[in-house]
């Protein structure tokens, strides 16, 4: 650098000053820095991520069209609760509540809420659920001191997390080895007058299938008429709510069925939105219990709030009702069998390989692959993991099955609208290649076990 040359300057042109300097990282900075420090700080940090394009384990929204995202920028400013200053996202959030509710097949007017994900929307509709048996308990004069939920291990853990933190008793219905859902058999010896719901989940995180939620439904309605125990049921459809009005449409599991009494979706999975929505949907306006609902007048008017959160973005509510105008039911059908086709292909490469058995593959599930490995191997799934990743990049997680199903370990990719044909033939290369390593080496080395995901999240 010459003498005459300001450093600030020289930084701007040949890179970030953090080059040679510690990132802030413990006590806050006593000065700040260039907005291009900042920026190049930042991304220097981010560098040594996954690829969000090879990351075949989260079932989350990475890609949307440019206009979506120009929508989602443009509009990060706006506080979608403060309904009296943006009347219009409030609005808009009331139109695609509607027509999730027609998706459904709702039989008439009723109410729901956007969410920061599923997560929420479980909580808020388990909560609902909770008051609607503490109101029928209390009218019918009897004691409300010991209420339980029943659902499956296939569950995501919200629902253990809701029972936990808001005093209610989680039933879980095990797994077996052979039998990754749950159906009516499994049910009814845990339900009785402290029922506040069952919840059943279509499109699990594990496997993808759905639970037999047509015949819950049938248990509870028999269970209402032969002992007067109206029972309602709650489905989990954060993955499957966008994928199987479209791609299984004549399948009975939504309001259709008379003891749905609520649906959550998340908006940032197939309903192909970034992180940051979901959606609660209750069958009537009845089944929203009225004292979760509270009314303030500090925003400019009196708003009545239904929510865990409250200040919170516009721009995902926002991204939603674009993609239902941009794609409309024609274009939702045509993502979900484009996945469902690339799901189809690469199941077929890694039959072909030999080394995969397939989980599942004849039945209704989510675009995606679940697999393990077959037949006596020196590695086994975590490995294949473990190489796939250091080899090519590749997220693809591996992760046993909870109790009672513990000892079978699975794979599972899946394959979303950034996994063209192209990239299916490389990845089932890529898996083909990895086993060819393995049975050469061997599994990972012990200490490579112990940085192993071990996670169906991962």
């Amino acid at each position: 650098m010459s003498q005459s040359q300001n450093p600030e300057d020289a930084a701007t042109k040949y890179g970030g000053r953090f080059l040679t300097e510690d990132a802030p990282a413990g006590d806050f900075p006593a000065t700040g820095m260039s907005a291009l420090d900042a920026m190049r700080l930042v991304d220097e940090e981010l560098v040594l991520e996954g690829d969000p394009w090879r990351n075949l384990a989260t079932f989350v929204t990475t890609w949307m069209e440019p206009e979506a995202q120009r929508i989602v920028s443009e509009n990060l400013h706006r506080n979608f609760i403060d309904h009296a200053e943006y009347p219009i996202s409030a609005e808009i959030e009331q139109r695609c509540i509607r027509m999730l509710a027609d998706l459904y097949n709702a039989p008439g007017e009723t109410t729901g809420c956007r969410t920061q994900g599923s997560s929420e929307a479980i909580m808020l509709g388990a909560l609902s659920l909770k008051w609607k048996w503490k109101q029928r308990r209390e009218a019918a004069g009897k004691d409300t001191a010991k209420p339980n939920l029943v659902f499956g291990g296939d569950v995501h853990v919200v629902w253990e997390k809701f029972c936990r933190y808001f005093d209610v008793e989680p039933r879980i219905v095990r797994l077996r080895e052979d039998k990754y859902v749950i159906g009516p058999e499994d049910v009814e010896p845990h339900v009785d007058e402290n029922t506040i719901g069952v919840a059943a989940v279509l499109g699990t995180t594990f496997t993808g299938h759905a639970d037999d939620i047509s015949g819950i439904n049938d248990l509870l309605l028999r269970i209402k008429e032969e002992k007067g125990l109206d029972v309602p049921l709650h489905v989990d459809a954060a993955s499957g709510g966008f994928v199987w009005p479209f791609l299984y449409p004549h399948s009975e599991w939504d309001f259709r069925l008379e003891q749905v009494r609520s649906i959550n979706v998340s908006g940032h999975k197939f309903g192909l939105v970034y992180p940051g929505i979901g959606w609660l949907v209750f069958r009537e306006q009845s089944d929203l219990a009225e004292d979760l609902v509270f009314y303030e007048n500090y925003l400019g008017k009196t708003d009545a709030t239904f929510t865990l959160n409250f200040s919170t973005g516009a721009s995902m509510v926002l991204a939603q009702y674009y993609n239902f105008v941009r794609l409309g039911h024609e274009g939702y059908a045509h993502v979900m069998g484009a996945m469902n086709q690339n799901a189809k292909a690469l199941a077929k490469r890694l039959e072909e390989n030999g080394n995969f058995e397939l989980i599942g593959a004849d039945k209704e599930q989510l675009p995606l692959v679940a697999f393990k490995l077959a037949g006596e191997h020196d590695y086994d799934e975590f490995d294949v993991s473990w190489q796939l990743s250091a080899e090519r990049g590749w997220m693809l997680p591996a992760y046993t099955m909870p109790p009672d199903a513990q000892e079978v370990k699975v794979m599972r990719a899946l394959v979303k609208e950034t996994l063209g044909r192209a990239q299916v033939d490389r990845l089932a290369d890529d898996i083909a290649e990895a086993c060819k390593t393995l049975e050469e080496k061997g599994g990972a080395h012990p200490h490579e076990r112990k940085k192993m995901k071990r996670s169906p999240g991962y």
